[in-house]
């Protein structure tokens, strides 16, 4: 497709916020309004609502039909959902999280007080209460609190026409129908049928020939962490969340997986930011700084630690000022090094459970990496910085090259040795329990900066000051 045609499609695509704006500000009438809206998608509703001015939002909320709310708030932040919750009738609110599937009314009522909250569940229907009250047993950070209840099972020893029959009964409540669960009388779980294996098989053929018994699952006390990587590979629609007696309690949609993983990401990057948990364009100025202070005090305590060391080597820059130019680029490409293994290692220890063995070859493996670069770089600094200083600053060709080697020197010791401190220091991490996203890139390039500042002031020490005596 050429630029050409993309730009016509840009220009001719609809503006639907501005549409859908248009007809919520408009005075006809409800009946007409909600026939209108009806005509666009749920997420294209929900993004125009934050917009909307408060009256206009109010009027929308009361025009629009349960079903169309519950299916909008399924797009809807759970923050911004939990407003507009506390705007409206509790009755017509209770109806609406009746509706929704349960790990989104659950995740909406944390937001809310827990006096509105316990008036709401009480209004629900009893089944929606029974599935909210069983989401809500698990903890935030357990993978049964981000399951929905919205999925179809059947006795693993019905024919395939009850089978059949079983699936249209309960279709019209659930709509999460790609992936039949099947249990036994104990509602323990037993396997998995794709609806297509079910619609065209014969009426004379056996339902257990159709289950998969070795579909994935997991349990719904699991740590999301410990588990959103396996969810992720294992690309199915809906993957079945079990109790600890096997029994089928609910299922995580490939919607809800999109969503952890979206979270989990901002969270690593977050922490690679030195944040402790991420933060919104929204949050109070009082919790940024809160979230951020630490991180920021412990850093610069390593930087005083840096600019000691540096202080250390006062009699070698007072005898060699010109060292200090190239500070800046030591500690820079140290730096550099350090967060790019940071980032390999973290997402190598994320994604697999390393061994020992495999864990000295990862190190290793970054070291030769970190090394063959210092080298390439040692020698181009060794190349161009001795002519800068013998061309530029107008020195002997014997004193640019000797510092322009230590320069390379020290890149080459320092590289090697920063990106064996990115690679060492989240394997602790991970090691004491600690996700390793903590060994945030602040924190690598401060001890990183220390390592650049003691191997080039050191080896200029020996080399330019003790070895070769030169000043200037």
């Amino acid at each position: 497709m050429n630029n050409e045609i993309r730009n016509e499609m840009a220009v001719n695509r609809p503006d639907h916020e501005k549409e859908i704006m248009a007809i919520i500000a408009s005075a006809i009438s409800p009946k007409a309004m909600r026939e209108k809206l009806e005509d666009y998608h749920e997420l294209d509703v929900a993004e125009v609502m934050p917009k909307l001015p408060p009256q206009e939002l109010k009027k929308l909320l009361r025009i629009l039909t349960v079903d169309m709310l519950a299916d909008i708030f399924e797009y809807v932040d759970e923050e911004e959902a939990g407003q507009y919750i506390m705007t409206m009738d509790v009755h017509k609110a209770a109806q609406i999280l009746s509706d929704v599937d349960s790990d989104t009314a659950v995740a909406i009522l944390r937001t809310l007080d827990d006096g509105l909250k316990v008036k709401l569940v009480e209004l629900m229907e009893k089944e929606s209460k029974d599935d909210v009250q069983l989401v809500a047993s698990f903890s935030e950070d357990e993978i049964g609190s981000r399951m929905t209840t919205n999925y179809v099972s059947v006795k693993w020893d019905l024919s395939i026409k009850e089978a059949m029959s079983e699936l249209i009964r309960q279709a019209g409540k659930k709509d999460n129908i790609s992936t039949i669960f099947a249990v036994d009388q104990n509602e323990v779980f037993y396997g998995a049928i794709d609806l297509q294996e079910l619609i065209i098989a014969r009426e004379d053929q056996k339902l257990d020939d159709l289950i998969v018994t070795s579909f994935p699952y997991v349990y719904g006390s699991q740590d999301i962490d410990d588990c959103i990587e396996n969810l992720k590979d294992w690309s199915e629609d809906s993957i079945p969340v079990l109790d600890n007696a096997n029994k089928l309690l609910g299922v995580i949609t490939s919607q809800t997986i999109v969503e952890m993983t979206d979270e989990s990401m901002g969270e690593d990057y977050a922490m690679l930011a030195g944040l402790t948990t991420s933060e919104d364009l929204n949050e109070p100025l009082k919790d940024s700084i809160r979230k951020r202070l630490p991180w920021l005090l412990a850093l610069l305590g390593l930087g005083l630690v840096v600019s000691s060391v540096v202080g250390a080597f006062e009699s070698v820059v007072s005898q060699l000022t010109i060292i200090m130019a190239f500070q800046s680029m030591i500690l820079d490409m140290s730096g550099n090094v350090g967060t790019q293994s940071l980032a390999v290692t973290i997402r190598v220890l994320v994604d697999d459970e390393l061994t020992w063995r495999e864990k000295v070859h990862l190190v290793v493996k970054e070291m030769r990496v970190g090394l063959c670069n210092g080298v390439v770089l040692g020698l181009l600094s060794f190349a161009f910085v001795g002519l800068y200083i013998a061309l530029i600053k107008h020195k002997t060709f014997f004193f640019a090259y000797a510092v322009s080697g230590c320069i390379g020197a020290s890149l080459v010791l320092s590289m090697l040795i920063s990106s064996a401190t990115g690679t060492l220091i989240p394997m602790f991490f991970d090691k004491i329990k600690v996700d390793p996203a903590v060994a945030s890139g602040p924190l690598i390039t401060t001890v990183n900066d220390l390592v650049a500042v003691i191997a080039y002031y050191g080896l200029s020490s020996i080399f330019l000051i003790d070895m070769f005596h030169l000043a200037g």
